[in-house]
């Protein structure tokens, strides 16, 4: 088949690998000039690192290289990415600098794609354009006269190096990654950095008691096991005996723990809520530096309050905080999280693929209910990102090869439903319209290889429960499916299917 893939980061990547290694067609499109999707050079802050140890943040066969140090910078992540196109000769693939202003599903099957110099008609359409790729920054009350006076306001993510914030008072507004991370980096010039967030949100060392690596923490089945599952199964069933007795108090004594090592309590940071509350949205590592910066009085924190509204005090740019403060705030930094937008599909379309919560309606993830020739992938925000959007990509490639069977319309309408709502109510709201599956992201993976019967096996699970999950135990999974399709011919024609079925095989 011919296919499309819009966007160039991991998930781009591994489908346009998969599908190559499976005969298909395939380009890839991306507006940025190099690959990398949130790594791109195009987007990368000062001081941005991964969260994930080096070992676990990676492809299946291709690991990281030794020589990078535990927790990669953004550099060495997009170089590593470089390095994966190169290996597996996809260069010939990309269509970089080429944004993708318009995918319209074509009579009587596929979808024409335009650019500002072209379009072409492709049979099948992957959309990995990244649940990041939009910066939400809010509107304040007061921005005209604020920017009159020489404020201004941007993504946190758009700033690129410190000539931005230098002598300057800047408001960092939110707590996540990229916030804290911001922070310390303004703090190193500013004349003083504030950072304004609603909610307080757990941070994990990344050595608790300075020794043991958080990757034997969350990155393992044990860790994910702590959380309740929709359903538990096996060991997890002793860990969520008795009202979670168990699994409840190992978060607990983490939780105590992070709160002395950091200093939390002196700080007046610990979070609101049980350490739990990590796993409802987002799982994040401490910033180096950040509590020490605001320890040493580099960094303020206004915790559980918002910007009011921006205002001039005296000729000069400030922010009013509704804790009743009004704050010098010559640069403010949205780090408030990103919009799931699909520009260059229509609001029709777009319509299709939303609930009335407007959460997307993708089974596994990856497949949208009615909307023919259509897969998704990086819609599922995991700990395990590459490893996760590699084991999406075989179920795209065997799904167009209709080698396994997924359920009917109305069942996987069902099934992905009840799965939002339970999603919904775990997270008080915050999924990322449907996008999260952290801290479930073993449990998705199992599942998406469960359907296609490539699954591996007992004693590799029983492995991860201890230790870090190793990308490389996966390494055969795509080797299985090519030689399965190699010897097993396709159930249908998915270009002679109607439009259904060419979405959902019943």
């Amino acid at each position: 088949m011919k296919i499309a893939i819009i966007g160039a980061g991991f998930s781009g990547l591994a489908t346009a690998k998969v599908l190559t290694a499976l005969d298909h067609d395939v380009t890839v499109y991306d507006k940025t000039p190099d690959v990398g999707g949130v790594w791109s050079a195009t987007r990368r802050y000062p001081g941005l690192r991964t969260q994930n140890n080096k070992g676990t943040y990676a492809f299946s066969d291709h690991p990281m290289p030794e020589a990078y140090p535990e927790w990669p910078s953004g550099e060495q992540v997009q170089a590593y990415l470089e390095s994966y196109v190169a290996r597996f000769d996809l260069s010939s693939t990309l269509r970089l600098g080429t944004e993708v202003t318009s995918a319209v599903p074509a009579d009587p099957g596929g979808w024409d794609l335009h650019t500002a110099t072209e379009s072409t008609h492709y049979d099948h359409l992957v959309v990995a354009n990244g649940i990041f790729s939009t910066p939400f920054v809010p509107q304040y009350p007061g921005e005209e006269q604020f920017r009159a006076a020489g404020g201004e306001i941007a993504p946190a993510g758009e700033l690129r190096d410190h000539t931005a914030t230098a002598g300057r008072h800047v408001v960092v507004v939110g707590y996540g990654k990229s916030a804290c991370d911001v922070a310390v980096e303004v703090s190193k010039t500013a004349s003083s950095t504030t950072v304004v967030t609603r909610e307080l949100l757990w941070k994990l060392p990344r050595k608790l008691g300075g020794v043991l690596n958080y990757k034997f923490l969350m990155l393992t089945r044990l860790g994910e096991g702590l959380f309740r599952y929709r359903r538990v199964s096996g060991a997890e069933r002793v860990l969520h005996a008795r009202d979670s007795t168990v699994a409840n108090g190992m978060l607990g004594s983490v939780g105590a723990a992070t709160v002395r090592q950091l200093g939390l309590a002196d700080l007046g940071l610990v979070p609101n809520g049980s350490f739990g509350d990590i796993a409802r949205s987002t799982v994040s590592l401490a910033t180096e530096g950040f509590f020490p910066g605001v320890r040493d009085g580099s960094i303020a924190v206004a915790r559980d309050c918002v910007i009011d509204r921006l205002q001039v005090v005296d000729g000069a740019p400030h922010a009013a905080l509704s804790d009743g403060r009004v704050v010098p705030a010559d640069l403010v930094l949205a780090a408030t999280g990103f919009r799931q937008v699909v520009p260059f599909l229509s609001e029709e379309v777009t319509g299709q693929l939303l609930d009335p919560n407007g959460d997307y309606l993708l089974y596994r993830q990856i497949l949208p209910i009615g909307v023919a020739d259509l897969t998704f992938n990086g819609y599922n925000s995991s700990l395990f990102s590459p490893l996760s959007a590699e084991m999406s990509a075989v179920w795209i490639g065997s799904h167009l090869a209709r080698a396994h069977r997924v359920p009917s319309p109305e069942a996987a309408r069902r099934h992905v439903s009840e799965r939002l709502a339970w999603m919904r109510q775990r997270t008080h709201g915050k999924h990322a319209h449907g996008t999260n599956v952290i801290p479930f992201s073993l449990h998705n993976i199992d599942e998406v290889l469960g359907d296609l019967g490539l699954d591996v096996g007992g004693a590799r699970k029983a492995l991860q429960w201890l230790l870090p999950v190793s990308p490389s135990a996966y390494a055969g999974v795509t080797p299985r499916l090519v030689a399965r399709l190699a010897t097993e011919p396709a159930t249908a024609d998915p270009l002679a299917l109607d439009v259904e079925r060419a979405t959902i095989v019943a």
